[in-house]
């Protein structure tokens, strides 16, 4: 088979099945995932975070977690999942796949002034272009996922960069939810999706998700990380969280008993690391909290009254922290996953905090359960069973413990009358990826060759093909 170039028009014969090395780009505010087209889950994972320093930006948690003079994180993404600093979203999926997929590919130009004799007055400045990564996608052809309120002109946006800057010879994107449906198989599906910063619940038909059926809300991961930080600052006594880049040394001690920790000092520095920076670092210590306490309430007892009683008595968990403080919590980490289906369970965070900012107390319409009920209640009466009867959980936040048996319950007593059944993948790569495996799934088809939308194609119409062909 001849090769692929940027020009060339999308041939089944160069786009069927195996023989696409696509490249599936799923970026998302906690994490950028990328891979080959056909793999069961993505080879490259990035956090969307990252660390500018000295005017640089700083890719990758080996190198991010660095504590630095001065150092600040920063993401790319406002806190809806959308583009806002699109310098630095480009070099962060640029270095996702060119990292560990693609590798860095040599510029053409400074070969050519490298092999031309009488260009040896410009070696300087051909050198400062050598780790140019431009036409990085030469070769592969480019799916991409994107949020399901993702305007039309960051859709525009991305396929300039993917045709015009790194050289793609074919383009294609979709939305999340959709993705997530096919990954489980499904194409008429209703998908909820409990990311890191939104909480969200669409309706997908036959492949095509129904705009109108779209809810949301800030009820995400990151949500819950402040209720985490709520229910620490509160507790008797308040627990303050030192990150593991500040612990030198830990003695063991009984739980509830104060830390006996030696932190690291950093006067080596001129400043030390931003506040931005200790607080990703104490991100890491409350996502572990996440995956050892948190737990869904799932008995029949209504947790408000009887069932925080019950799970003070009976439900104690332990955890410790970087700097050896231990201690048991029971009701506290039932409550916290609560506030997702009862908005009266809410912890105010500290007046003034970032997080009483950003994650004001919901109100019952952006609970799972209220954002169900908007998103069917905007679909065809028809199509609610059929919904009702695929409903997908899908996202890193989903993992806690007992959700999906828990919005399976909910589920069915709002709907009594209607067969309800939730479907969540067992294993946790394929519930925090699946949009990125329902990409994969798709790109590599042999039968999607006719939807890619091929470098000549885009410049014969423009970036506007992309709002026309990726429905």
């Amino acid at each position: 088979m001849a090769a692929l170039t940027s020009k060339d028009e999308p041939r089944t014969a160069e786009y069927a099945g195996d023989e696409v090395s696509a490249i599936v780009l799923d970026p998302g505010y906690a994490s950028t995932r990328a891979g080959f087209a056909g793999e069961d889950a993505p080879k490259s994972i990035v956090p969307s975070n990252y660390a500018f320093y000295q005017d640089a930006c700083l890719f990758g948690d080996h190198v991010i977690d660095v504590p630095r003079d001065n150092v600040e994180i920063r993401n790319p993404y406002s806190r809806d999942g959308i583009v806002e600093d699109w310098d630095t979203a480009e070099k962060l999926w640029k270095y996702s796949f060119a990292s560990k997929l693609t590798g860095i590919r040599p510029n053409k130009a400074l070969q050519e002034w490298l092999n031309d004799v009488n260009a040896v007055p410009n070696l300087q400045k051909a050198m400062a272009d050598a780790e140019d990564t431009e036409r990085a996608l030469e070769d592969h052809p480019l799916f991409m996922s994107e949020p399901n309120w993702n305007p039309i002109k960051n859709r525009e946006k991305a396929i300039e960069i993917a045709l015009e800057k790194w050289a793609a010879p074919a383009f294609y994107i979709s939305k999340s939810s959709v993705l997530s449906a096919f990954s489980m198989g499904k194409s008429t599906a209703l998908v909820i999706d409990i990311g890191a910063s939104q909480l969200s619940v669409a309706a997908v038909h036959d492949g095509m998700i129904l705009r109108k059926s779209i809810t949301r809300s800030h009820l995400g991961g990151n949500y819950i990380s402040s209720q985490i930080r709520s229910m620490l600052a509160t507790h008797d006594p308040p627990i303050t969280i030192n990150p593991h880049y500040m612990v030198k040394a830990k003695q063991p001690v009984d739980a509830g008993q104060p830390a006996n920790a030696i932190l690291k000092t950093f006067d080596q520095f001129k400043q030390p690391p931003q506040t931005s920076y200790h607080r990703y670092q104490e991100e890491k210590t409350i996502l572990e909290f996440k995956e050892v306490c948190l737990q869904t309430w799932a008995s029949g007892t209504s947790f408000r009254g009887q069932g925080e009683a019950i799970a003070r008595e009976q439900y104690a968990h332990p955890f410790e922290f970087p700097d050896g403080y231990n201690q048991t919590f029971s009701s506290d980490r039932f409550k916290i996953v609560e506030t997702l289906f009862d908005a009266q369970c809410h912890s105010p965070s500290p007046a003034g905090s970032l997080d009483a900012q950003y994650y004001p107390a919901p109100e019952q319409n952006q609970t799972i359960p209220g954002l169900v009920k908007l998103c069917i209640n905007q679909c065809d009466v028809d199509l609610r069973p059929m919904l009702l009867a695929s409903v997908v959980i899908t996202g890193s936040a989903s993992l806690i413990k007992g959700l999906p048996d828990r919005i399976q319950g909910e589920l069915t007593r709002m709907y009594p009358s209607t067969k309800v059944r939730v479907n969540a993948a067992g294993m946790p790569v394929e519930r925090k990826f699946g949009s990125w495996i329902g990409g994969s799934i798709v790109a590599s088809l042999g039968t999607f060759h006719q939807m890619w939308i091929s470098k000549k194609e885009y410049e014969e119409h423009g970036a506007s093909i992309v709002e026309k062909r990726c429905k």
